[in-house]
């Protein structure tokens, strides 16, 4: 319902999620990612398996991200376990992207120190030309992700600071436990 009415509220870009990953020793990371998808198993986004979140990713599967939405002054924090979604559901939402966007993930090896910006464009002019009236298949190293919540905060901002914040931690037995937190 509140991604909806940011949505209806002109939000610039309300999918924008800040997602937080760390290494395996706790050295944490945290960059912008466009959510694709939410339903009951989940949140899904999708980069590059090789990127620095990718690998980060698979060595320690936990993460968190952060929806905020200036306009209605709220957000909703995330916290839980990430997983690869099947490349069937990968292939799907890559059919929808944009065509510069599918050769920009075929171009990028994201992450990665690169000599010059004119290699990188190089590189993508070489592979529309290679790909030009062909379907661009799915990188093997592209693909999407679930964040699947162990733990939603849901913060509604209030003019005195005394904001509202719930919180529903997921229990054993796959129930939700609420709780109101202070400010």
């Amino acid at each position: 319902m509140w991604f909806a009415e940011a949505t209806a509220a002109g939000a610039a870009q309300p999918e924008a999620m800040a997602l937080a990953t760390a290494t395996p020793d706790g050295w944490p990371s945290a960059r912008m990612v466009l959510l694709k998808g939410f339903d009951e198993r989940g949140f899904v986004f999708h980069t590059n398996y090789q990127s620095r979140k990718g690998r980060e990713m698979a060595e320690n599967p936990r993460a968190a991200a952060v929806l905020y939405w200036v306009e209605l002054h709220r957000q909703v924090r995330i916290e839980g376990c990430v997983e690869t979604i099947s490349a069937a559901e990968s292939d799907a939402y890559f059919r929808t992207r944009a065509r510069g966007s599918q050769l920009g993930a075929l171009a990028s090896n994201q992450s990665r120190v690169i000599e010059s910006r004119a290699l990188l464009e190089r590189r993508a002019r070489e592979l529309a030309a290679g790909y030009e009236g062909r379907a661009i298949p799915r990188p093997a190293h592209w693909g999407g992700y679930r964040l699947r919540p162990e733990t939603l905060e849901f913060w509604q901002g209030q003019p005195d600071r005394l904001h509202d914040r719930l919180r529903y931690s997921r229990r054993p037995d796959g129930t939700w436990l609420l709780e109101r937190l202070e400010p």
